[in-house]
C-alpha cells in the first residue's frame, strides 16, 4: 500500500519542522511537501495532490482558511487539518465553514497530533472537546448556529480583503495576484460595496473580526 501524502503549511519555518518531524516518524505517512504561505500551499496542493494538509491558519498573503477554501473547491477529497494559537468561537466558525475536517491547537502534544492526522486519513473527523461540543450544539438546535455564516465574498475577493488589510496598495494587490490594475480596483470597489464600508480602516476591522489577518498581541508568539 502506498504511504498517505501529506502537505505541511505553516511559516513558522521551526514549527514547520517540527510537524514534518513528528509525522515523518510515522512509516506509513510521506510528508510530500512544505509551504510557507497559504497562496504556495494551494499551489503544492495542485501539483502534489497529498491526501492530507496540515494547514496553519495565521499565514501571510493568504490565510490558512482561504487556502482551505481554494484547495476544497478544486479537490473536495483532499483532507484539512487546521492548526491555530487559539480556540475562539469565531475561529472554531469558520475553520468548519472552510471545510476542514480537523482541528487542532499548537499547544496540543504531539500525540494528538498524530490522532489526528490518523483520524482524517481513516476518513473520520477530529475536534477538540471545546469543538465537538460546538457542533453537537449546532446539531441540536437543526445546524442553525454552525452551519452557515454568510460571506457576501467571492474567493478572489477574500485573497483581496487580506492583501489591502495587510497593508498593500491596489498596485500591489494587482502584481500579487497576477491581475491588472484595473482589475484590482474593480475586486476592491465590489468588496466595498458589498460590506456597506468606505475606507480601508473598516476592511482591516472586517478582515481581523473574520480571522483573515491578525493583530500581534503583545507577548504573543
Amino acid at each position: 500500500m502506498a504511504a498517505f501524502r501529506i502537505l505541511v503549511a505553516d511559516d513558522h519555518e521551526v514549527v514547520r519542522k517540527g510537524l514534518v518531524s513528528i509525522l515523518k516518524e510515522m512509516p506509513e505517512w510521506q510528508v510530500c511537501g512544505e509551504a510557507c504561505n497559504g497562496r504556495e500551499a494551494i499551489e503544492l496542493a495542485k501539483q502534489l495532490i497529498p491526501d492530507l494538509i496540515v494547514m496553519d491558519i495565521s499565514m501571510p498573503g493568504l490565510n490558512g482558511l482561504e487556502a482551505t477554501r481554494h484547495i476544497l473547491k478544486a479537490n473536495p477529497a483532499t483532507k484539512v487539518l487546521v492548526l491555530t494559537l487559539h480556540d475562539s468561537d469565531d475561529i472554531i466558525r469558520n475553520v468548519l465553514n472552510a471545510g476542514a475536517r480537523g482541528f487542532l491547537l499548537k499547544s496540543d502534544s504531539a500525540g494528538e497530533l498524530v490522532a489526528a492526522v490518523d483520524a482524517l486519513l481513516r476518513d473520520k473527523t477530529y475536534f477538540t472537546t471545546k469543538v465537538a461540543d460546538m457542533v453537537l450544539e449546532g446539531y441540536l438546535r437543526g445546524g442553525s448556529s454552525i452551519a452557515t455564516v454568510p460571506n457576501p465574498l467571492t474567493l478572489r475577493e477574500r485573497e483581496v480583503v487580506q492583501l489591502l488589510a495587510e497593508g498593500s496598495s491596489t498596485k500591489e494587490v494587482a502584481v500579487a495576484l497576477g491581475l491588472s490594475f484595473k482589475t484590482a480596483e474593480t475586486h476592491r470597489s465590489n468588496i466595498m460595496r458589498k460590506l456597506h464600508i468606505h475606507c480601508v480602516r473598516d476592511l482591516v476591522i472586517y478582515a481581523v473580526r473574520n480571522n483573515m489577518v491578525q493583530v500581534a498581541r503583545a507577548g504573543a508568539e
